[in-house]
């Protein structure tokens, strides 16, 4: 019997911290072995000659089959984890969104329902508390042991927002035993008060919802997120930071000594608000919240990545396709607010990040992995590649050009809001737990393999 199911062979390994040229030894869904000359010792063989190795990417922010103004995002727990295998992905950590009236474990069933059986991915799942009460703050310490060691809260959206009383509740409590909130950090009392103005003066085109929710009514809110988080002595994850106006926030707070951490998505250090006067209503496209910005931030943000004032990048992959997006056609506060980017994630920030020299090779692997494992409790066994870990791991072709276009991406929606956009480097092959699942941009693995993860934990980084 061979020492290894499989050996890939040839590659250059990259890590958080380090790049060396060796084999990988796997056996049973394990990574055994690093070093050299492993491949006769192998069942299987896989050269990457010519190309790197890296972990499989971790996104820490998915939106898979949830609902949202009276519509379902269009990827489901099946179509979505396909197309992020396609492209380097192999964990996500999705949200369930507590609906009103039910409890912690009753929103847990529902997602797994979802999730179980039909992702092709390992995941993990973060909960999103609307509401609290006696049975809340019952369950808080339960599901951390059971595994659902992260949370979120909305400061927007009518039957999703909590008040501060609420949020620093569940700061406090989650914090007590071991759990991290994560926030979306927006004012919905300045977005109200916008809508009002710009709809009764006919406004009503979708470049109109970036106008109504400015970047002021972010940073204010991350402002005053992190203030009830100092206030609770408890860490905090804001999400989505789109501007300087939220991520200066962060920097302040870690400045001070607080355990305050941050991701940013790709949309926001690559596209702008300029995206919204495409023709006619295609600006729905880039409906997302927070809204796209001015470019004036895109080098703040990409330095807020090199500096550690950010730590992860994730999508917040929440599709629509076109005719859902036209439920807003004559009211942008209608337009289902996401946009798709599952897909894409590893080969953009490669490609504008490491390629562009915003930047290094290790970082990249950081902020798209062994950060994001660390923080939400999935390290060491994602997020690296060391004996010991899982097999998940991405082979990438750093001189393969791509044009982007929607027809050769595998996300169950009708657009990309990264069209045309050229890259420099693309994922060729992706293995999770040591299986091939993904090969030239086709899902060739076994349907419905994935696994849920409990998650130990947080690591303040």
């Amino acid at each position: 019997m061979k020492d290894f199911d499989l050996v890939i062979r040839n590659g250059t390994i990259v890590t958080s911290s380090d790049i060396f040229s060796g084999d990988i030894g796997i056996k049973r869904g394990e990574i055994k072995e690093l070093g050299r000359n492993l491949s006769e010792r192998a069942e299987d063989v896989y050269d990457a000659k010519g190309k790197y190795i890296f972990p499989g990417g971790i996104d820490a922010h998915t939106h898979l089959d949830m609902p949202f103004g009276g519509t379902f995002s269009s990827d489901d727990f099946n179509t979505g984890t396909k197309a992020a295998a396609i492209g380097g992905t192999t964990t996500i950590v999705d949200f369930a969104v507590q609906p009103q009236g039910k409890t912690l474990n009753e929103t847990i069933e529902m997602w797994r329902e979802k999730a179980d059986g039909n992702a092709c991915i390992d995941y993990g799942l973060h909960l999103a508390i609307t509401q609290m009460n006696d049975k809340t703050r019952e369950e808080i310490p339960q599901v951390i042991r059971d595994g659902y060691s992260s949370f979120k809260v909305f400061m927007i959206y009518e039957g999703m927002m909590v008040d501060d009383l609420t949020f620093m509740e569940v700061l406090d409590i989650a914090s007590e035993n071991n759990g991290l909130i994560s926030v979306h950090a927006e004012n919905p009392f300045v977005i109200d008060y916008f809508t009002k103005k710009l709809l009764e003066s006919g406004k009503t085109a979708p470049k109109y919802h970036e106008i109504s929710r400015p970047a002021y009514c972010e940073g204010e809110a991350t402002n005053r997120a992190i203030s009830l988080a100092k206030m609770t002595n408890a860490p905090l994850y804001v999400v989505h930071c789109s501007c300087e106006e939220s991520a200066s926030e962060i920097k302040k707070a870690r400045e001070e000594g607080f355990p305050i951490m941050g991701e940013t998505c790709p949309q926001y250090l690559l596209l702008s608000r300029d995206n919204y006067e495409e023709e006619g209503f295609n600006g729905a496209k880039y409906v997302m919240s927070p809204p796209l910005r001015d470019k004036k931030n895109w080098n703040y943000l990409w330095k807020a990545l090199n500096d550690g004032v950010l730590q992860t990048v994730a999508t917040d992959h929440c599709p629509f396709f076109m005719k859902q997006k036209r439920m807003g056609l004559d009211d942008f506060t209608k337009i289902p607010n996401g946009a798709p980017g599952i897909e894409l994630r590893m080969a953009l920030m490669y490609s504008y990040g490491v390629d562009k020299g915003n930047i290094s090779i290790e970082k990249f692997v950081q902020l798209t992995s062994t950060n994001v494992a660390k923080i939400f409790g999935l390290y060491p066994k994602k997020g690296s590649i060391v004996v010991g870990g899982d097999a998940d791991l991405m082979i990438f072709d750093p001189e393969k050009k791509v044009k982007i276009s929607k027809d050769i991406l595998h996300e169950n929606v009708d657009y990309t809001p990264y069209e045309e956009l050229e890259l420099k480097g693309y994922p060729v092959a992706t293995f999770s737990r040591g299986e091939l699942i993904a090969e030239d941009g086709e899902y060739i693995g076994s349907e419905n393999r994935g696994e849920f993860i409990k998650r130990s934990g947080p690591k303040i980084i």
